[in-house]
């Protein structure tokens, strides 16, 4: 599996894991910015936000663009 289809795969499984937990408990803005420690949230957006733009760069690097 490429780099890209990694990061690609990693990203839907955080999202359904996202999904599910949402669909079990909710999720208040507070959890889903600053979940303590410990939570299933914790670092859920940082972590995100950190895939999708090495996804986005390596798009433009593919094509040779930038941002």
């Amino acid at each position: 599996m490429s780099e890209k289809q990694d990061i690609i795969k990693k990203l839907m499984d955080m999202q359904k894991k996202f999904i599910e937990y949402e669909h079990q408990n909710g999720v208040k803005q507070e959890d889903y910015l600053l979940a303590p420690e410990g939570h299933p949230l914790h670092h859920y957006k940082d972590e995100y936000q950190k895939l999708a733009n090495q996804l986005v760069d390596m798009a433009h690097e593919e094509v040779g663009s930038h941002r």
